[in-house]
């Protein structure tokens, strides 16, 4: 059912470089990057770091050359810091619109639905500097009566050095006119292979897209299409999510900095990830039946023999008490564990998740003290997440030399008491 609408979509602008450089203004005119897990590739770039070719997903090794000769300053993913920024800006935007929907770590809609009598570009600017001032991340905004014409709003106020980062497209013409300038794979859900089927019956452009017949668009591809032509078209088919839908599985996987051959190690690192999903059970107050265990050699080693085997069980109860969940894990890697392999990932699924008090009981399954179980909990919970120290089993270890490579780690400025930025 279309209707009338207006949306904003606020996208902080290479953001995890961004982050780096709030408690860095050293950094303000210097070309960033950031790495991915284990510091292989580049997955985030300043603006100085993309003019000076460094491509986005290129390993690190292979521009490590240009990064010396030009000072590049390089970071790895700083998770910690990335997340409590987000949740900075999307705080600051719930204060400022009726309606928010946070759609990624870095993006966000806002219904405006109401603000049709406003200075809208006044309203985008007045986002803009309340976020930088705020938060030091810079965004872009644009605004226009659908998401999907606000998602290119937003990508025209990025492109164009002029728009001081705010794009409306609520005139008819001007959208045409800018459609029709943007290539069919640029449309929010478009992705290259759909742009292929689209371009080879002869739509190019976005406005070409906008123009096709919504009955024979169905037919020919599907009905998410079709709302993707009629969003082009102004008329408003997708509203915002609120977001409050529980989660149905918590997975938890990295890839280790240096590969495992020994089963002990592997133990430690199976032990770590339950306790990591379970401390997302316990925010999102949800237990879990399930659990899931998968162990992989590297796939892209040629010269070595792959392995990769996952392993499901199930407790009598749900549970989300990391002693339960970690010895029904261990259980499972005993069985799928092959010696003579360097393992280079594994990962735990928690599933089929519940409410406290939602499930039916096992009459059979021996009984359980779940007030201190939950107890005990909380008081972890408490004591990990003040910043000074953590606890934990001692079953994950204590060296971890498998865990994630992070060599240009930067300090978790806003969540560590001993990582605060000293005044001098």
């Amino acid at each position: 059912m279309s209707r009338s609408g207006l949306f904003a979509l606020v996208d902080c602008n290479h953001f995890y470089a961004a982050c780096e450089r709030v408690f860095r203004p050293d950094l303000r005119h210097r070309p960033v990057v950031v790495l991915s897990n284990n510091d292989g590739c580049v997955v985030a770039r300043s603006p100085e770091a993309r003019a000076l070719g460094i491509p986005m997903g290129v390993p690190v090794f292979q521009v490590r050359s240009l990064i010396r000769r030009h000072g590049v300053a390089v970071f790895s993913s700083n998770y910690a810091l990335y997340a409590d920024l987000s949740a900075r800006v999307m705080q600051i935007l719930e204060g400022l619109a009726p309606r928010v929907e946070v759609y990624s770590i870095d993006e966000a809609f806002l219904d405006l639905s109401g603000f049709g009598g406003r200075d809208l570009e006044g309203f985008g600017r007045e986002l803009r500097e309340t976020v930088g001032r705020w938060t030091g991340i810079p965004t872009c905004v644009g605004i226009a009566p659908t998401k999907t014409l606000s998602k290119l709003a937003n990508a025209l106020a990025k492109a164009d050095a002029g728009a001081g980062g705010v794009m409306l497209l609520q005139d008819p013409r001007q959208r045409e006119a800018a459609l029709a300038r943007m290539p069919v794979t640029a449309v929010w859900g478009v992705g290259r292979r759909l742009g292929a089927r689209l371009q080879a019956a002869g739509i190019d452009t976005a406005g070409q897209l906008a123009r096709a017949e919504p009955g024979w668009i169905r037919r020919r591809f599907s009905v998410v299409l079709e709302r993707t032509v009629r969003e082009l078209r102004g008329e408003s088919c997708l509203d915002l999510d609120p977001g409050d839908e529980a989660r149905q599985q918590v997975l938890c996987s990295r890839s280790f900095g240096e590969r495992i051959t020994c089963k002990g190690r592997m133990r430690e690192a199976v032990s770590t990830y339950v306790a990591r999903a379970a401390e997302k059970l316990r925010q999102d107050d949800r237990l879990a039946r399930q659990v899931s265990v998968f162990i992989q050699t590297a796939l892209y080693r040629e010269d070595e023999p792959r392995y990769a085997r996952t392993a499901t069980g199930a407790l009598a109860e749900p549970s989300r008490d990391i002693r339960v969940l970690s010895r029904l894990a261990l259980e499972l890697l005993d069985g799928i564990w092959k010696e003579g392999h360097a393992y280079a990932k594994a990962g735990v699924l928690l599933a089929d998740l519940h409410a406290p008090g939602t499930w039916q009981s096992d009459l059979f399954a021996p009984a359980g003290d779940t007030a201190r179980s939950d107890e005990l909990m909380r008081v972890m919970d408490r004591i990990n997440g003040q910043g000074r120290g953590r606890v934990w089993l001692a079953g994950q270890g204590m060296q971890r030399p498998w865990a994630m490579r992070r060599a240009h780690l930067s300090p978790a400025y806003t969540t560590r008491w001993d990582a605060l930025p000293r005044v001098r």
